[in-house]
């Protein structure tokens, strides 16, 4: 199996740089790693963040684009400027895996993907619930109608954020659904497709003097029923509630936990309750196997550089996410075209 040769550019405090170059490192029998960058002055912001990289050969943004043997980057930069550097690596030619969701610029976002799509090079986007292996099973069964119709999704990824980080949130339209609320937006997008309506409800809780949206929320409206995301940062014990709901014709599954830390990595438990006349039915739990969180997905990426498998989520999937997930944060089409 051929490696990818790979490199990094950027790294932030709150998302998954640092964990994402460490996936890399595990992974040595399919990427080498050439180097990495660290724009933005994220040296002296993040000093620690720095450790992961010890080791490595630090290189400059610019080595990286010109260097023809660099096939591929991971963009890990601030959010505010993911769409940036990700477009310098597409007018590059490299294939690039990009945090989520991209920058709060929809022009800017417009302009990377057609870039991407004209050169036919991969982008990969850092949703990772994508390839829990629960969330699969899930999306499958969908697919093949365990559950009937879908009357409804409920998805809601909540935490309780040090008052610093829920400050922070004010960065981005919406706050904290910008921030996390695309994982989510995603479930429902994939499973039930574009609504006919969005309602935004993101608001401020206003504790602790904050004053950014710090809790999400927004409801998707179709034909048939009505699905939401919620996405809070002041919730205590709010990462053990982390769920996605599916409710079916002929059957509802609840992944509650979406994921919890265990020993080597994480796990994710699945209840199914199926054609049950008791109204108190609890159904069928069943726990998964442990999974490091980012493994499938970077090696998935990789599949997709050498050629070997097609990314599921296409260039105007991830546009039609993004410009959703806009809307959920209540974004105004003169706004989000800066």
């Amino acid at each position: 199996m051929r490696k990818i040769k790979i490199a990094q550019i950027g790294t932030s405090q709150y998302s998954h740089g640092s964990d994402i170059f460490g996936s890399l490192i595990k992974q040595k029998d399919i990427f080498e790693i050439i180097g990495y960058a660290l724009p933005e002055n994220e040296r002296e912001k993040f000093p620690n963040r720095m450790g992961v990289f010890d080791g490595y050969r630090e290189m400059s943004v610019e080595e990286i684009l010109n260097n023809p043997e660099i096939e591929a980057v991971t963009v890990e930069t601030e959010e505010i400027y993911l769409t940036q550097y990700a477009k310098m690596a597409a007018d590059s030619g490299k294939h690039i895996h990009m945090e989520k969701p991209g920058s709060p610029s929809l022009i800017k976002f417009e302009e990377l993907i057609e870039t991407v799509k004209k050169n036919g090079t991969v982008f990969h986007t850092g949703y990772m619930y994508r390839y829990n292996p629960y969330v699969k099973e899930l999306m499958q069964k969908v697919k093949d109608g365990e559950l009937g119709e879908i009357i409804s999704v409920e998805a809601q990824m909540n935490s309780c954020h040090p008052i610093i980080s829920r400050q922070w949130l004010e960065n981005f339209p919406g706050g904290m659904m910008f921030f996390l609320g695309g994982h989510l937006v995603d479930f429902i997008l994939q499973i039930k497709g574009i609504p006919e309506k969005i309602i935004s409800l993101n608001c401020c809780t206003g504790n602790n003097g904050v004053t950014a949206d710090d809790f999400g929320m927004a409801l998707f409206q179709y034909k048939d029923g009505v699905s939401f995301v919620k996405t809070t940062a002041d919730e205590y014990g709010g990462f053990a509630r982390r769920q996605l709901v599916v409710v079916g014709t002929k059957g509802t599954a609840e992944l509650k936990p979406l994921e919890m830390p265990a020993p080597g990595g994480q796990y994710t438990q699945m209840r199914i309750c199926k054609n049950s006349d008791e109204w108190d039915s609890w159904g069928e739990i069943s726990k998964s196997e442990t999974y490091a969180r980012y493994a499938d997905m970077m090696a998935s990426f990789a599949a997709m550089v050498r050629g070997e498998k097609e990314n599921p989520w296409g260039y105007d999937y991830e546009l039609m996410l993004y410009k959703t997930l806009l809307k959920c944060c209540g974004a105004d089409t003169d706004e989000i075209h800066k």
